[in-house]
């Protein structure tokens, strides 16, 4: 039979015969701006084939949804210290049980204005090229809120049991709730950093 009509011409190269190796079809892909072997600018290449200013634009973006999560639940808390003043039962409250919930409110206080600094960080400095600069502050204020966030909710636990309860162990359960905090937020990212990050 003529090979014209077998429907596999012998100068294909896409056509697997005798075990020979197809060879790959042209795709018309310039691999010479292939983003999978991009340089970052610095002569390395950053493992997910992006720039500097890529990477910055993904790390923001990232950061703006850990923000998300973590302000709703600083205002949350927030506005409900800023309405106990205004219950009767505050003014009832012993002079101990007073200054922790200051001291509550203004860790709150604190912790809403790291929290929602990134914000306006980028506000001030957006469209002045300094982004990648701009992100590692950011994250900076983002931890700092985390750090107060978490003074603000141990102290507030503390106030509501001892309100609640007036039990000696109501310290030893604030530290239980504390180790618990510090296992989840730091132990625990830290223990899967150092466990896998050299292998990837």
């Amino acid at each position: 039979m003529d090979e014209r009509d077998s429907g596999a011409p012998e100068d294909d190269p896409r056509v697997r015969r005798h075990g020979d190796k197809a060879s790959e079809p042209d795709t018309g892909r310039d691999t010479s701006t292939d983003t999978s072997t991009r340089d970052t600018g610095t002569g390395r290449s950053d493992g997910r084939g992006e720039t500097e200013k890529e990477r910055a634009d993904r790390r923001w973006q990232e950061l703006l949804q850990e923000i998300r999560v973590a302000q709703t639940g600083v205002q949350i808390l927030l506005g409900f210290l800023l309405t106990v003043v205004f219950t009767p039962l505050f003014h009832e409250l012993e002079q101990t049980d007073k200054t922790i919930y200051l001291v509550t409110t203004v860790l709150g206080s604190l912790a809403t204005g790291a929290l929602i600094g990134p914000v306006s960080f980028h506000r001030i400095v957006s469209g002045r090229r300094v982004k990648p600069q701009a992100v590692v502050w950011a994250s900076r204020l983002v931890f700092t809120g985390l750090l107060l966030l978490l003074a603000t909710l141990l102290s507030a636990l503390f106030l509501i049991l001892r309100v609640a309860t007036h039990d000696p162990y109501v310290p030893w359960l604030v530290s239980g709730v504390l180790a618990w905090y510090l296992v989840c937020w730091f132990a625990l990212p830290l223990w899967v950093r150092v466990r896998y990050a050299d292998r990837s």
